[in-house]
């Protein structure tokens, strides 16, 4: 039965009842008729530019254009395929798109997969009228190191500007002139600066915006299609992954309007060049007793890795032995991990996390762990989102798009608590300043009963809060380093009936908590001590919780612990203290790295088992909101890679330990129902212990009063071995810099732009300043990623690993040449 306000018309000659506001494309797509078109997309604001989708509206003088006319009540629609105004306008259209397009099919990317192409054969005129000289550019034109502009070839359609303007929020791309000299362009002083920016590539419907990367690399007939799901962060895009002959030529997104919609960031679209790169790790390898890595057999590098750990063991006991992962494991890795450390080395020193985090963090994973949402839709839908300790562009893109589709449709209402704006500057509504690491006293006034404190005015917050349906806290993992902040934040909506999420940087960081890769936290966020149903389906269980990332490293460090297996992890970049991941990599007895790429630790490594990449296998992974996506093997496996469970598998069978597994899905199905749980995520956010944030410890000397407390934020293109040969992309990446706010520049005589030292406890790092006010007064933010400008490097090596830290920024003057006379 219709409802009140469903409308009912007839599209060539077909009835059809749809929802009032619904454009007739809309609705002749619900009858499966496709109606030609260049303009309209789906998910952007219908423009009417190319005049392709003419139909005819019984009563009217004139053909309309289907993506910018509402249906009403009794309307009669006829298309191009029962009116022959409608046909003859279609073919007219196309006439005079045709007129100045060049005839290059055989040579454009876009040729056999082109709307243009396919309508011109199919609607288009059968011969062409146009005698005189077509319009020429120069091309192609560099719009930036990854997209590529063919002028002559565009049809106006403005996809791409609207794009921009209206999704992404980088408006670098436009259209300028009229009439006949109407042409896409940027702004010579603003070049196309954009995370987005194959988006507009893959909604061009001609081969005018063409991407650097895959240009004159392969014709669509060649190319064998798999579905994929993005590695590179936990938002989880959908991708269709492209093969010829074995390797990747392109990613795209594909369409899931549950999770990524149409959309991906740059980073998961051209981020695939380490699969097939020449460093890819192959072959197993063995420390030889000259000290060399040397190339050797599966079976033999299996047994020196279970000799190894059985030495240790023997020598130490299970907590001499420590297994440290990364978030960018599968689903089914994790859990395979999960149950190696425990099950098979009866160890319960195990850790995904190479950041800093506090010793509450794991309180509040384990309430998520197992649980499913807030999802995109629920954000999208939110009166009012909380950010904490996350920068939504930088670390999951496709969340940003949400953010700010919901802020451009509804005037969402976005508040930011902490000492930076981030990226968020366009959409915040409120900015509740803090110092660095004072996030926790912010969020628990916010909360209903917090005590009071000198705090600043919040009465707009509390209001909004207070008064709005629908909230959600979103808490990112730079919220774990800040005492008390991520217990606030989940308080904060549990107390209050909010919705909270985890949001975490690593694709899989999500399915590593679920599969229980964190001490003393076994799958689906249970405790060691009650282990419930992991206690049937495993032999045996740790009899103590074990150590976190920080701890094992520093009793390898001391000696203490003697074996060390790492799984798809690089300490001695990564971790938040880099001299202490060398002297413990150095001093451990037995390093085994098992990766894709020859990093620094597996340079260091004693036995290296080479993975397969996430393009090369089965397996799934698990979005923030705890979404678990599957995704199919796209191409084979470089040399002799193998799977990580697959891997674990084989040592644990050489050490006497038989999981039963064969395939992945053996895996999967042991795992199923042992990383989900039943209790919903609220109740279990209601027994965190409220935050206590105590006080840093006190400092051996007092600190500078010069000196800025530093927030370290990963930039989506940092420094990373997943951006490994992905040159025309790295190219995009934004310079570091460090982030320092108007007065504090003021005080410190600092110029935007200008040369600045940075100097910590530990290092002196040389960096532009950008003088922002989207960083707090006292504050300074620095770059996160592994490489040489990260904030690790200031880090004091023997100062307290929860000292925060405090830098010194100084301008660098510049020489100034002299000439004689005086005159500069």
């Amino acid at each position: 039965m219709p409802a009140p306000d469903d409308i009912t018309l007839t599209i060539d000659g077909t009835e059809i009842t749809v929802p009032v506001g619904t454009l007739v494309i809309r609705a002749a797509e619900q009858l499966g008729i496709t109606v030609p078109r260049f303009c309209d997309h789906p998910l952007l604001d219908p423009i009417g530019a190319c005049r392709q989708c003419m139909v005819e509206v019984e009563g009217q003088r004139k053909p309309f254009t289907a993506c910018t006319t509402q249906c009403t009540e009794g309307m009669v629609v006829s298309t191009h395929m029962t009116s022959d105004v409608a046909a003859a306008a279609q073919q007219a259209q196309l006439e005079f798109l045709l007129i100045n397009h060049p005839l290059d099919c055989p040579q454009c990317d876009k040729g056999g997969e082109c709307p243009l192409q396919d309508q011109t054969l199919a609607h288009g005129p059968p011969d062409s009228r146009m005698l005189d000289r077509k319009r020429r550019y120069d091309k192609p034109v560099p719009i930036s190191a990854q997209v590529a502009l063919d002028r002559e070839r565009c049809v106006l359609c403005a996809r791409c500007t609207r794009f921009s303007d209206q999704i992404s929020g980088d408006p670098f791309i436009e259209l300028f002139e009229r009439g006949a000299l109407e042409q896409v362009a940027i702004y010579e002083d603003e070049p196309y600066d954009s995370y987005f920016s194959g988006n507009v590539v893959q909604i061009c419907p001609v081969g005018a915006l063409t991407a650097a990367s895959y240009r004159f690399k392969a014709r669509p007939f060649d190319l064998r299609t798999t579905e994929g799901v993005c590695n590179q962060c936990s938002a989880g895009c959908n991708l269709r992954v492209d093969v010829r002959r074995g390797e990747i030529q392109r990613q795209l997104a594909r369409d899931n309007m549950a999770v990524n919609e149409s959309w991906n960031c740059d980073k998961g679209r051209f981020g695939f060049e380490f699969v097939a790169h020449d460093d890819r790790l192959r072959q197993p390898a063995v420390r030889d007793r000259n000290g060399t890595l040397q190339p050797t057999s599966w079976m033999t590098a299996l047994r020196h890795a279970a000799d190894g750990l059985t030495a240790a063991a023997d020598a130490g006991g299970p907590a001499a032995v420590g297994v440290v992962t990364g978030g960018r494991v599968t689903d089914e890795d994790a859990y395979a991990i999960s149950r190696f450390a425990r099950d098979a080395l009866h160890t319960d020193n195990v850790d995904f996390r190479m950041r800093p985090r506090t010793g509450d963090e794991r309180e509040v994973l384990g309430a998520v762990a197992g649980t499913v949402g807030p999802t995109y839709d629920d954000v999208e839908a939110a009166d009012v989102v909380v950010v904490a300790g996350l920068d939504p562009e930088e670390e999951v893109p496709i969340l940003h798009l949400r953010l700010r589709k919901a802020w451009r449709r509804r005037q969402q209402r976005v508040v930011v608590v902490g000492p930076t704006l981030g990226s968020l500057g366009e959409l915040a509504w409120r900015w509740v300043r803090t110092g660095v690491g004072e996030e926790a006293g912010v969020l628990a006034h916010l909360n209903a009963g917090g005590e009071p404190a000198e705090l600043p005015d919040l009465t707009d917050v509390e209001g909004a809060l207070a008064a709005a349906p629908r909230v959600v806290v979103l808490a990112g993992e730079r919220l774990a380093a800040s005492p008390g902040a991520l217990p606030a934040a989940a308080r904060l909506a549990a107390d209050n009936g909010f919705a909270f999420a985890w949001v975490p940087r690593r694709n899989n960081a999500r399915g590593a908590v679920d599969a229980g890769l964190l001490p003393g936290l076994l799958p689906g966020g249970r405790r060691r001590a009650d282990p419930g149903p992991v206690a049937d389906a495993w032999e045996r269980t740790p009899a103590a919780d074990g150590l976190d990332t920080r701890a094992m490293l520093e009793a390898a460090a001391a000696g203490d612990l003697r074996a060390l297996y790492l799984v798809g992890v690089d300490p001695a970049r990564d971790f938040e203290d880099p001299a202490l991941a060398r002297r413990a990599l150095e001093r451990v007895e037995t390093l085994i790295v098992q990766d894709l790429l020859p990093t620094e630790t597996a340079r260091m490594a004693d036995i290296v088992l080479p993975a397969q990449a996430p393009q090369e296998r089965i397996g799934s992974f698990t979005t923030w909101e705890g979404r678990r996506q599957p995704f199919p093997q796209a191409v084979p496996a470089q040399g002799l890679a193998q799977q990580d469970w697959d891997i674990l598998r084989q040592v644990a069978r050489v050490l006497g330990r038989d999981f039963g597994w064969e395939t992945p899905d053996d895996v999967r199905r042991e795992a199923a129902p042992l990383m989900t749980i039943d209790d919903p995520a609220a109740q279990r956010l209601a027994r965190v212990s409220a935050p206590s944030p105590a006080p840093p410890p006190p400092a051996d000397t007092p600190p500078d009063p010069d000196s800025l407390g530093v927030v370290a934020v990963d930039p989506l293109l940092g420094a990373g071995d997943m951006l490994l040969g992905a040159d025309a992309l790295n190219a995009t990446a934004r310079p570091a810099s460090v982030w320092v706010n108007e007065s504090d520049a003021r005080r410190l005589g600092i110029d935007h732009g200008q040369p600045t030292a940075v100097v910590g406890p530990g290092g002196r790092l040389e960096l532009p300043a950008t003088v922002t006010e989207s960083v707090t007064a006292g504050a300074v933010v620095l770059q996160g990623n592994a490489g040489a400008a990260t904030a690790s490097t200031l880090r004091d090596p023997d100062g307290p690993a929860e000292a925060p830290l405090r830098v010194r920024v100084e301008p660098i003057r510049q020489p100034v040449d002299v000439k004689p006379g005086g005159g500069a």
